[in-house]
């Protein structure tokens, strides 16, 4: 068996409170990395690292509470945690807004600032430090929207094709250095934000998260060719792959795990 050691790494994981980047810092604090983990909330944030630490008993886990789609966030996120090896933008919004023509600027530039900007800021800050020592890892978690744009959610697949161009550019811009960069595109999964979105179903026909994921999934992306949603694991997993050692020649890529949703070689 193949074993990830990121020993003597240190890995942000930014809106890592609850979802995918919670079950992305796990995956990195039981394979050994020191993770920053952040939300916007204390309460919520000491929750998260709890549950770290319980997987990761002897991992190093440090919380950072701040709103990194503003610029301010940002900026005291490095002010406190200057440099790091891995960098996963994770942070990030989605909502069905409907009518593409009943979403307003405010809104555009809402899912802007969050899910593009806070990567934007964070990846200049640390990419360049990672260059000058010679290794680090940047990963953009995206989305099969960003090819895949969902008619009721342009604002947000353009959000998710922008994290892919950014990705793509920026790993361009390193290379040579060690430093790969690359963004990683889920589709749907059981987070807690889907779970959440599925509660209603759930209490109305007594299925299970399961069962009502893997219905939203054929209804919605019936080109899935797993015909279910991944579990936050499965997506944890290939982040951990993408920042280890052993994903060393793999750069500048759209790494898919939506279970085949996209429908293209």
């Amino acid at each position: 068996m193949v074993k990830i050691d990121l020993t003597g790494k240190t890995a942000i994981v930014t809106g890592s409170s609850e979802g995918i980047g919670l079950g992305i810092a796990i995956r990195l604090a039981e394979a050994g990395a020191k993770v920053i983990v952040n939300g916007r909330h204390q309460e919520k944030l000491n929750s998260a690292i709890a549950e770290v630490k319980k997987a990761a008993p002897e991992a190093e886990v440090v919380g950072f509470v701040g709103d990194l789609g503003q610029a301010e966030g940002c900026d005291a996120l490095v002010k406190a945690h200057p440099a790091c090896d891995i960098l996963v933008n994770n942070v990030g919004i989605f909502s069905p807004q409907g009518n593409f023509f009943d979403i307003g600027d405010d809104c555009w530039q809402n899912f802007f600032d969050i899910n593009v900007m806070s990567g934007v800021r964070l990846s200049r800050a640390y990419a360049k430090k990672m260059a000058e020592k010679g290794w680090g890892r940047v990963l953009f978690i995206s989305s099969e929207s960003g090819f895949n744009i969902p008619e009721e959610m342009v604002h947000y697949g353009f959000s998710k094709t922008a994290q892919i161009a950014i990705a793509r550019g920026l790993a361009k811009t390193l290379a040579g250095t060690g430093v790969t960069v690359n963004s990683v595109l889920p589709g749907p999964t059981l987070s807690d934000g889907l779970k959440k979105m599925l509660e209603p179903e759930v209490k109305k026909t007594g299925k299970s998260y399961e069962e009502a994921a893997a219905d939203f999934t054929k209804n919605l992306r019936p080109s899935s060719i797993i015909e279910r949603a991944a579990s936050v694991e499965e997506v944890a997993n290939m982040v951990l792959y993408a920042a280890s050692p052993l994903a060393s020649a793999t750069t500048g890529a759209a790494l898919r795990v939506e279970g085949g949703i996209l429908n293209y070689l």
